[in-house]
């Protein structure tokens, strides 16, 4: 999943997003992964252990795995320095590693007894490596160092749970957001200082950067950047990729069709170029050749690293006519151990709700703190660009607690693939790749049901 990409002279976007956020459809790779032997909903390890938010049990090291390769890296390194040097008796020891390797080898490693202590896992990788008793409830962990739903963003806490369990302790959420070129918004006589934030707004905008000779918004045809933005129109237009319980795909429906005719008409309109390649979206809002790129927010620190740059982020333009964005979340999560160890346990707790509260740090780094406390904070509004990203919090979207679901997103893919390429119409491409996934969706629920 990690392919070369173009060579920037700022290393941004794709990269990073694989550092940040691991691949779409992650769950391909578990698929194909033994699970442990448990099952989820047996009596999590440790259930009657005192509540506490310090450790005073005997020196413990705890392993500690993820997957941030990239920038994001250092920052969580230097969170685990800090703790250690602040903890005597816990020694955490990080292992990095690309995030596919990350979910091929953690189930056969906790399965094998050889697994980490600590994960941090995807939120839509959470409900799969539960059903597959790779990794534990946190019910007991979240009641052990009193957390609340009230202390984290609603959809991401909510988000956590699988078959009425807590498997995920929210680290952070990293949304899709709206940067724009200053320089180009002025040359074409737009205000670098008012970015267009409706349809209407947005269109005229567009059209005015056309007569400028500016094709103003990029379309990507692949899932990095243009997975998520069809994501978003959809829920913007009304609609939703799956019906609650995600039994059901229902991109297909009016609203999916809406979104994503939204997108191939700026290609019909001269508002895009044709076939834009990967990262091409990115490279040519840096390179002064578009004013608008919808990116994530791990985008921040590439473009503060262009010197000379004119740039600003704003939360993503309502197109459709509600509120949303798409958005991805780092968990800690525990594995399931072979044999329990409560001195373990509780040095994990530790660690997991120090970092948590500590986790300005790692916003820093290019992310919103899920931590309401943190996000609420003036150290955390007064980094510009993460507060704006983060005013979209309560409208952010994740999807269903179902295992496997991320199987269905590369049906997904190939249909905005085929429609921003103008090789099919956007409600043919969606209604196809709709049936194709719910074959999946029902192959998954036999899969996972056991």
């Amino acid at each position: 999943m990690n392919h070369h990409r173009p060579s920037l002279s700022h290393p941004l976007s794709r990269r990073r997003f694989l550092s940040a956020t691991g691949a779409l459809g992650a769950g391909a790779f578990l698929s194909a992964c033994g699970g442990g032997s448990a099952s989820p909903d047996s009596e999590p390890a440790g259930a009657d252990t005192p509540a506490s938010d310090t450790y005073d049990g005997p020196n413990v090291e705890l392993e500690f795995w993820n997957g941030f390769t990239g920038g994001d890296g250092p920052f969580m390194q230097d969170l685990v320095d800090t703790f250690n040097s602040e903890h005597d008796n816990i020694a955490v020891k990080m292992t990095v590693m690309e995030w596919a390797d990350y979910y091929s080898k953690l189930p056969a490693a906790v399965s094998s007894g050889r697994g980490p202590d600590v994960g941090i896992m995807h939120i839509d990788s959470l409900p799969t490596n539960a059903a597959r008793g790779v990794i534990m409830p946190l019910d007991d962990v979240a009641a052990a160092l009193n957390l609340q739903a009230s202390d984290f963003a609603d959809a991401v806490w909510s988000a956590g749970e699988y078959d009425g369990q807590r498997y995920g302790i929210p680290l952070d959420v990293h949304p899709l957001g709206f940067y724009y070129n200053k320089t180009v918004m002025e040359e074409a006589g737009l205000d670098p200082d008012n970015p267009p934030m409706d349809r209407d707004s947005y269109e005229a905008a567009l059209e005015q950067l056309k007569s400028a000779g500016i094709k103003g918004h990029w379309m990507s045809p692949h899932p990095f950047t243009g997975s998520m933005t069809l994501q978003s129109l959809i829920w913007q237009f009304g609609g939703s990729l799956f019906n609650d319980d995600g039994t059901e795909v229902t991109w297909h429906e009016d609203p999916g069709v809406q979104a994503l005719t939204w997108m191939v008409d700026a290609i019909h309109n001269d508002y895009s170029p044709t076939d834009v390649g990967q990262d091409a979206d990115a490279i040519a809002l840096q390179n002064g050749q578009a004013a608008f790129n919808w990116n994530g927010i791990w985008h921040i620190n590439s473009l503060k690293e262009v010197s000379g740059l004119e740039w600003g982020v704003a939360p993503l333009p309502n197109i459709g006519g509600t509120q949303a964005a798409w958005a991805g979340s780092h968990n800690f999560v525990l594995t399931k151990p072979r044999r329990p160890d409560e001195n373990k346990l509780n040095a994990a707790r530790v660690f997991v709700n120090w970092v948590s509260k500590q986790s300005l740090a790692w916003a820093e780094g290019g992310q919103v703190p899920a931590r309401t406390s943190v996000r609420e904070s003036e150290d955390f509004q007064a980094l510009t660009e993460q507060a704006a990203f983060a005013e979209q919090v309560e409208y952010l979207h994740f999807p269903p607690a179902v295992p496997g679901i991320s199987d269905a997103f590369a049906d997904f893919d190939q249909a905005l693939n085929e429609a921003v390429l103008l090789t099919k119409e956007p409600a043919q491409a969606l209604e196809q790749a709709a049936q194709r996934a719910a074959k999946k969706l029902e192959e998954n629920r036999d899969k996972y049901s056991g």
